[in-house]
């Protein structure tokens, strides 16, 4: 198990400093020239108490370390009341009367396709009632051969006015979200509630466009196992396929996996209910419910780390390059690796070139916009400001 350290703080202040802001450009570059990870503790930092913005900016974001927050941060949720019961169980009545109509995304633990889950979609009554009878069966064995779990549910998509939870405001400065939010092609987001009894798990995986994530358990434990950025490239197999379970015998076979006595910084950690992991891009993790777990996740990019889902978009397109390298010949040929490189991550080049396209352009009105009030505001002070000598009835026409 990796050490985790404590970090206390009251400031809750959502700020962030001058000096920061001056000294951002410089730690950036030297986290690229750092293979894009910077100088990474290989270790989980414990924050007991929620640090101010300016502090968890130069910590955590430019430094792409890994932390877990306490339950201050989720307290006060509505989720946190409403969806669990008193003994700290999933209410799944709650679900039931409330959501019960949703159609939900819902994976098998127990079937596996390339590298990931088999996926459906159900009703979530059927969901519930399935994990109901889990509940109902309790230790006397499965009373089913599949082993669901309700993952990437859009759920404030589908709920908009329910108001679940206040993501922390260190966790707000999002373009991923902001950018899928006012996109009229589709209707996407980054944000979603996973819901799954004891036992069911999520493989071995890096986050999509490796961005940020958070996960808060709203009940339930979970056991989490990450990597640091780069350790990866150890647990890939003779072939170049990354491990689909690292907790499996064959990744302890060197005939397999010649190279996994590499990765040395293997870090296990257990999140209790209320606390908030934050992921930070490129760490490869696997999750493991202890208990009857509910869960909202947020994946995300900003400055801090748009230049690393850019790296791994070229990364990823040489990758298709070099596996059709055979066809380049043919008509259409780099349109044909796009199209596979948003097939296999999610983003092709245009997209991304859109994406910050958009999120400038929002920045730029919102700075033209400021420049115009602030403007406006100096020409009345002037406009209201008594002339020296002057007649004070004269510039009196209102009541």
């Amino acid at each position: 198990m990796g050490e985790q350290r404590r970090l206390d703080r009251t400031d809750e202040k959502p700020t962030i400093s001058r000096e920061t802001l001056n000294s951002a450009a410089q730690n950036l570059v030297h986290q690229y020239d750092n293979h894009g990870h910077g100088e990474i503790l290989p270790e989980a930092v414990y924050i007991k108490h929620l640090p101010s913005y300016d502090e968890f900016f130069s910590n955590f974001l430019l430094r792409n370390q890994l932390c877990i927050l306490s339950e201050e941060a989720t307290k006060t949720w509505r989720s946190r009341r409403e969806w669990v019961q008193q003994d700290r169980r999933p209410n799944i009545d709650f679900f039931l009367q409330e959501f019960g109509d949703a159609t939900v995304p819902v994976a098998d633990c127990k079937k596996k396709e390339f590298s990931a889950h088999v996926k459906q979609e159900m009703k979530m009554w059927e969901f519930l009632t399935y994990w109901k009878q889990l509940q109902d069966a309790g230790e006397n064995g499965d009373v089913h051969s599949d082993s669901l779990y309700l993952k990437d549910w859009h759920f404030t998509r589908a709920f908009p006015d329910y108001e679940a939870y206040s993501t922390v405001g260190f966790f707000r400065s999002d373009w991923m979200n902001e950018f899928w939010d006012v996109r009229e092609d589709i209707d996407d987001d980054y944000r979603f509630v996973y819901m799954g009894p004891k036992g069911t798990w999520t493989p071995f995986h890096a986050d999509v466009f490796r961005s940020f994530s958070w996960s808060a358990n709203i009940c339930g434990r979970k056991k989490w196992i990450f990597y640091p950025p780069g350790e990866e490239e150890f647990l890939k197999n003779k072939h170049g396929s990354l491990v689909y379970d690292v907790t499996s015998d064959e990744l302890r076979d060197p005939r397999k996996f010649p190279n996994a006595h590499k990765a040395k910084h293997r870090i296990e950690l257990v999140q209790n209910p209320g606390e908030t992991i934050f992921v930070p891009s490129g760490w490869h993790h696997q999750v493991h419910n202890l208990d009857d777990t509910i869960s909202i996740n947020h994946n995300w990019l900003n400055g801090c780390n748009v230049r690393l889902c850019w790296a791994h978009l070229k990364d990823a397109l040489k990758a298709v390059e070099k596996e059709i390298s055979d066809c380049r010949d043919m008509d259409g040929w780099e349109q044909q690796c796009q199209l596979i490189l948003k097939a296999d991550t999610g983003l092709d080049f245009i997209e991304f070139f859109r994406f910050m396209e958009t999120v400038a352009e929002r920045r730029q009105l919102a700075l033209n916009q400021w420049k115009q009030s602030s403007s406006d505001s100096q020409r009345c002070n002037r406009e209201n400001k008594t002339p020296r000598g002057g007649d004070l009835a004269s510039n009196s026409d209102s009541e």
